[in-house]
Formats: structure tokens, sequence, C-alpha cells
């Protein structure tokens, strides 16, 4: 069964290695690591791994803190495709893609590109319109959103008070991008871990980047 383990690791030479290691010898395979922020001396990493049938997922987080320095943050199952060019297919796709259906590929890709659990897009407005939500999203229909419509990119953590106790009981971790035409897209997950800015920065990057390729000429 695949993991979604959130290291937080001294930067320092080796010290993936190091992981790469003591994973390898508690017999543990890495299927890929994202770098998603370095700074303050750390770094923080998410490593999809395989853990063999029978194994518990304590042995990942004892193996991964047996080196010295480092932490898991979380551990989660993970599921899903995975390659190394998610955001250049996702825009490729979009540049191709037929009129009024940017919205439906963003909603189902978007959690693959983020290793999230869903997305959404919305209508610039409150209370919440949807116009296209990925398997496992939370009703946003009807919601009031105060941060709604959205101007700027911004992390929704899970104890906003605008949050339904429900969404605050689950810890639902949010982030959301502005899209263009006032719209907005939504990522979640359930269970954390909080998003990070180098997250959110790079969604911004792909919305805006999104906006524009769905506007060009048909190839």
């Amino acid at each position: 069964m695949s993991y979604l383990l959130r290291l937080v690791v001294p930067d320092r030479p080796g010290i993936l290695g190091a992981v790469a290691t003591a994973l390898g010898i508690a017999g543990i395979d890495i299927v890929s690591l994202d770098v998603l922020e370095r700074g303050g001396g750390v770094a923080v990493d998410d490593v999809v791994v395989e853990l063999p049938e029978g194994r518990l997922p304590d042995t990942l987080i004892t193996a991964a803190q047996s080196v010295e320095g480092v932490q898991v943050e979380s551990l989660r199952p993970f599921a899903g495709p995975l390659d190394t060019h998610r955001e250049l297919e996702l825009l490729d796709a979009l540049a191709r893609a037929a009129d009024g259906t940017a919205e439906k590929l963003l909603a189902s890709e978007l959690p693959r590109v983020f290793h999230s659990g869903w997305a959404v897009v919305l209508a610039g407005q409150t209370p919440g319109v949807v116009l296209s939500a990925s398997d496992a999203a939370p009703a946003f229909e009807g919601l009031a959103l105060p941060w709604m419509p959205l101007t700027a990119p911004r992390l929704l953590p899970s104890e906003e008070p605008w949050l339904p106790e429900r969404w605050r009981e689950m810890m639902i971790e949010m982030m959301a991008a502005p899209l263009g035409g006032g719209h907005a897209v939504v990522i979640g997950r359930s269970g954390g871990p909080a998003f990070r800015r180098s997250e959110l920065l790079r969604l911004a990057h792909l919305t805006g980047i999104a906006g524009t390729v769905t506007h060009l000429p048909p190839v």
C-alpha cells in the first residue's frame, strides 16, 4: 500500500540519502519525492512510499525518524497515478480543452497535482456557487464564504470561524487561488497536514497560467 509522508528534515547534504537508506533497510520503497520548501535550516519534503504487505504504517515513522533531526509531520494513505510532469500535463490538457470544460478538468486533476483529497471551482460570489467539483469534495453550494470574491491566493486553515462545525471536526485544510473571471479554485484535504505557503504560491502560479492557456487559440 502507498503512503504519503511529509517530512521536516535538516537542510544539509546527504540527509535525503540517509532517509532513503533507513527506509530501504526497513523494506520500504520510495516511489516519488517532492521538495515543498526550504528555509531556516530545514526542508519540507513530501515522500510517496510503498509499504510491504503486512507491515504497519508506524514502521514508516520509526524508520524515517531514526535519522537524526528528521521529523514526520504527517502520514496518510496515498492513492492515484504518479508522474513527475503533473503540472505540464494539466496545462497541455487545458490548452486542448473544449469550451466549458476547463473548470471540470481543473477540479478533477488538481488533487493529483497537489497530493490533496479534492478540488472545487467556485463562481465569484457568495454564497457559494460550484462550477465543478471532484469526487469527495464537501458541499460548498449556498455556503457563506466571507473571502469571496477572491482577489489574492490565501490559506484556509481548519480553525477558521466561517467553516461548518462538521468541517472543523474533520480538520479540513484548504487553500484557494483566483482563476480569472471572478472564479476561484479551492483545494482541500481532511485530517491535514496544513497547506504551506510554498504550496499556495505554486497553486497561484498554476491557476494564473491556466487562466491564460484556456484562452489560447485552438492548436
